[in-house]
């Protein structure tokens, strides 16, 4: 089963376009709760409420042996049915970006992750080869610093576009194996409106919704295809610190219920 199959059955099993970011940071976290013990708890919380799960490689990284053993152990115990994506945000020369390929598919087996196409095709294309797998091209990020380079209009044939536009437009034509997707942030619904309807049935991971306050509704109406999926609506902070004491899991799922619903509803109103 390659990623996309993956992705799709877990959203019509749990009726879900909400990915959890599981990104440990123990100055966050409940006292003395192992950072895989926590993870353990927040996935036996949401696993029948998402359509995936993300893990954002630098805050396992930050945490030496400790940090990479969690990892290790948070992908394994994943129910295998909800793919995972890896948050790596990888981008090299092509020998480089070949081991980085294989370090996040075959080492840790992640299902999907993200890239960044500032290198150019080559730094891709490792990845692109696990055709098995997802890749998702860092386009229209949700970060406030996005506009130094996404939004530049550049030079392209018949007039100028914005960077992201133009990285959107060679992400389809590499996409000769389906299994490239576009990150693109919920703080920006517009370029999100933009890239969905040039590009209307890649997947899309979604970030910024809770801590970065992109607008959940925008998110829906304009990241979701005609049949009213592929997009992948992931929240992190919100969800796995809603509490910081004993019932923080079952805070999580509080949280992540609502956020799964909200969803729901605002699909419900659009005219699939």
């Amino acid at each position: 089963m390659n990623f996309i199959e993956k992705l799709t059955n877990a959203t019509h099993k749990n009726n879900s376009l909400l990915c959890v970011g599981l990104d440990p940071d123990p100055k966050l976290m409940p006292k003395k709760v192992s950072i895989f013990e926590f993870n353990k708890a927040i996935i036996d919380a949401t696993s029948d409420l998402v359509c995936a799960y993300k893990l954002n490689l630098a805050f396992y990284e930050a945490l030496d042996d400790e940090g990479l053993d969690a990892l290790k152990r948070t992908i394994k115990y994943i129910p295998n049915d909800i793919p995972v994506i890896g948050d790596a945000k990888r981008g090299d020369i092509g020998n480089t970006a070949k081991a980085y390929a294989k370090a996040i598919f075959s080492n840790f087996n992640f299902d999907a992750t993200t890239v960044n196409p500032y290198l150019g095709f080559d730094s891709i294309e490792p990845f692109i080869q696990y055709t098995n797998k997802g890749v998702f091209i860092l386009c229209r990020t949700s970060n406030a610093g996005a506009l130094d380079f996404q939004s530049l209009r550049c030079e392209a044939e018949p007039n100028y576009r914005p960077l992201f536009e133009l990285v959107a437009l060679k992400a389809s034509q590499w996409n000769i194996y389906g299994n490239i997707g576009l990150v693109v942030g919920a703080t920006y619904p517009e370029e999100l409106r933009l890239i969905r309807h040039s590009h209307p049935d890649m997947p899309l991971l979604i970030p910024g919704i809770g801590a970065q306050k992109g607008d959940l509704a925008s998110a829906v109406r304009y990241g979701v295809n005609a049949q009213g999926e592929k997009a992948i609506i992931s929240s992190s902070r919100q969800i796995i610190y809603a509490s910081r004491e004993e019932d923080f899991a079952q805070a999580a799922r509080r949280v992540a219920s609502s956020l799964r619903d909200q969803i729901n509803s605002y699909r419900a109103t659009l005219a699939l």
